[in-house]
């Protein structure tokens, strides 16, 4: 009989194991001696502590599925109860009660991360659908329609929820989506039918714009250019297409008025600027008239440049009020200078001049009279009120005496 710490062999060759409840039939060899019946039994236990160290370190190590592990375990554990190794059979069963407890407990951890990620997923995706609910009622299509493209994306890297869940979710953010791409195709329709209309309009202006291009009514036609392109820009854009063709053929027909326009502008410029500076003489010449010692004479010179004045034509705006404020100061000279001269040769104003010197002077004389017989009197006081009379009275005596001097008398 041989024998080793978990394991004999009897004088019939039968093997035995040896474990806590006792001795269990291994099997029966015969082919050689105990010894290699021990060794060959005991080669068949490492295979299975091989076995379940290889197993352990894929439940730790890979993403083993807990059912495929404990399937696993079964199949060891069937190959330990059937008590074909001489070893520690009860060390193999406790790794492997350990191992059900290690892949429960893996098991428990990947319920809790699956409710995680579920749960991290509900909370992702609720937040997509309220951002395409929000996108969906922006203006801004480009910007939106592109996030609502990425949220489509990330919303397809996310894991699924339940299926009630995930679908009432999914049903909310396409329909999102598509309340989006609704009120695009409808503001693109609209802008479209927009544009359309800017083009009839602008092919209308464009027209106009053609037709007057050859006007030489400068100053109605710029005007009418104005109010065109004021009915340009309020037309709006019409589609790009025909939008830089009509603007082209619109800016060509006025270029060519305002070319033409200012070519003739720039003759009269200088057509103007000669009449300026001729002009500038006559007032030169005029004003050598002044002061006036015979008005016979200014009167007769001026009217002779007055005339050659009057054949010059028109000079440029700007300088117009000071050429012209020049030739009226000596017309305004001559005008005061008539006036005087009539003044003093009209006899109905002579004689109306010396009747109220006369009665001045005479209020005068009288008023002097009066105060020298109040001073006599002793009446101060009527004397003094009658002195601030006379002082009125002696300065319109005065201003009279001084315009009878001008008839000469």
């Amino acid at each position: 009989m041989s024998s080793d710490p978990w394991g004999r062999v009897d004088e019939t060759g039968t093997v035995y194991v040896r474990t806590a409840d006792g001795e269990q039939v291994v099997g029966s060899w015969q082919a050689g001696s105990p010894e290699e019946a021990l060794a060959y039994f005991e080669r068949k236990y490492e295979g299975l502590v091989v076995e379940i160290g290889l197993l352990e370190k894929r439940v730790r190590t890979t993403d083993l599925s807990a059912k495929d592990a404990l399937a696993a375990i079964d199949h060891l554990r069937e190959q330990v109860d059937a008590h074909h190794a001489v070893g520690d059979l009860d060390a193999l069963r406790a790794r492997l009660d350990k191992l059900v407890e290690l892949v429960e407990a893996r098991r428990e951890e990947r319920k809790a991360q699956r409710a995680r990620q579920s749960d991290e997923a509900r909370q992702a995706k609720e937040a997509l659908v309220a951002e395409a609910e929000e996108l969906a009622r922006s203006d801004q299509w480009r910007a939106a329609g592109e996030r609502l493209r990425a949220l489509v994306d990330t919303w397809k890297g996310l894991p699924r929820l339940d299926r009630k869940s995930d679908d009432e979710l999914w049903h909310r953010f396409s329909h999102a989506r598509s309340a989006f791409s609704k009120r695009r195709k409808q503001h693109f329709a609209q802008l479209d039918a927009q544009r359309e209309e800017a083009r009839r309009v602008k092919e209308r202006l464009v027209a106009e714009a053609e037709a007057l291009s050859d006007s030489t009514d400068w100053g109605p036609t710029a005007a009418r250019y104005r109010e065109l392109m004021a009915e340009w820009k309020a037309a709006g854009r019409a589609q790009r297409e025909h939008e830089d063709e009509l603007w082209n053929r619109f800016r060509g027909a006025q270029d060519v008025f305002f070319a033409a326009r200012s070519s003739v502008f720039a003759e009269r410029d200088a057509e103007q600027a000669e009449n300026l500076k001729l002009k500038e003489e006559l007032a030169q010449e005029a004003e050598k008239l002044l002061p006036i010692t015979d008005l016979k004479a200014a009167r007769a010179a001026f009217r002779a440049i007055n005339e050659r004045w009057e054949a010059i034509g028109h000079v440029p705006r700007d300088a117009r009020p000071r050429v012209e404020g020049r030739m009226h100061a000596v017309e305004r000279a001559l005008q005061e200078a008539e006036e005087a001269e009539w003044r003093r040769t009209n006899p109905e104003a002579r004689a109306r001049a010396e009747g109220l010197t006369g009665q001045l002077q005479a209020a005068v004389d009288k008023l002097r009279s009066q105060i020298e017989q109040a001073r006599a009197q002793g009446n101060d006081a009527k004397a003094e009120k009658l002195e601030k009379e006379l002082q009125g009275r002696q300065a319109l005596l005065d201003q009279a005496l001084k315009g009878l001097q001008e008839f000469g008398g």
